[in-house]
């Protein structure tokens, strides 16, 4: 299975990136090819300084080796080794009507000291953190979102749109980082989804990404934008960095099992600000944004 994934993301990256430069039409994905000393690399791509985008990765990798002992607690494990591969990708647009987009698709095996497989999962999902919010937008990234996961189960788009609402939450905001998507995790084989199942259901998420994404992006990425909207924007990311940092579990495996750190911060925007105490006009677009980030919303 391992194989056949990581072969999957190989490809998928390919396709991803080459529509990105397309939709961008002036920058191009810089390709770092690394290995990590412990086993296993990655190739990252990056964009940077585009007509479209700001700053962007699109990485895959393929890690293994020794568990470290923090992660060992964490599973609740002893001498376990691992294996992990995946996708990671995240997108800052420069006009501030384009929204950021995030995602990822990962696949996981922990063996004993036999090299026996004594566990396995798959993870993923994708999220949309708009700076304005247009609701034609939003309801199109969830409808495709849910057309991907219906036809493996009715009731996965409405558990796991409700997984990434509590995700990807700014606890110490109370507010959400963006208005969601999908998030799943440890996805094991169980008498209704074996892990080919499953592999079938996190690749149709994969390859539906795009459709999720590039339409919102032709549709707003020629809209005018004033210096006041930009600031804005740069004032969001900065809750955009502060999740990252704070709360994502994917950013904290990364870095505690010596994972490549300009991969694993390729994330961060380029441009960010923290104000002292900001808060956006009475009755504004700016203030509609926060109060639905305090309250998701069912968009589909």
């Amino acid at each position: 299975m391992k194989d056949k994934f990581y072969h999957y993301i190989q490809e998928l990256q390919d396709t991803i990136t080459t529509k990105l430069e397309e939709v961008d039409g002036k920058a191009t994905f810089q390709e770092d090819i690394w290995q990590r000393p412990e086993g296993g690399g990655g190739r990252t791509r990056v964009i940077e300084n585009g007509e479209v985008f700001e700053k962007g990765g699109v990485n895959i990798s393929g890690v293994h080796g020794e568990l470290p002992k923090s992660m060992q607690a964490y599973f609740g494990v002893e001498d376990a080794d691992f294996y992990a591969c995946g996708l990671s990708l995240v997108l800052h647009p420069k006009n501030p009507m384009v929204p950021t987009v995030h995602a990822n698709w990962r696949y996981f095996e922990m063996y004993d000291k036999q090299g026996n497989i004594v566990d396995q999962w798959f993870g993923g999902g994708q999220d949309l953190t708009p700076y304005y919010l247009f609701d034609e937008d939003a309801q199109h990234f969830h409808h495709v979102c849910k057309k991907a996961c219906d036809p493996h189960n009715p009731e996965f788009y409405k558990t796991y749109k409700k997984r990434c609402d509590d995700y990807f939450w700014n606890a110490h905001r109370n507010e959400a980082r963006g208005i969601g998507g999908l998030f799943f995790d440890y996805c094991k084989a169980t008498g209704e989804m074996d892990m080919q199942a499953w592999y079938d259901f996190v690749t149709e998420i994969g390859n539906s990404f795009l459709n999720s994404y590039i339409p919102i992006v032709i549709k707003r990425k020629n809209l005018v934008y004033t210096k006041q909207q930009r600031n804005w924007q740069e004032i969001r990311r900065g809750r955009y960095v502060e999740f990252n940092l704070v709360h994502d579990k994917g950013t904290l495996f990364g870095l505690k099992t010596n994972g490549r750190i300009e991969s694993i911060l390729m994330s961060l925007p380029p441009h960010v600000q923290w104000r002292y105490d900001h808060q956006p006009k009475a009755g504004s677009e700016e203030e509609r944004l926060i109060k639905i980030l305090k309250h998701p919303v069912e968009w589909c």
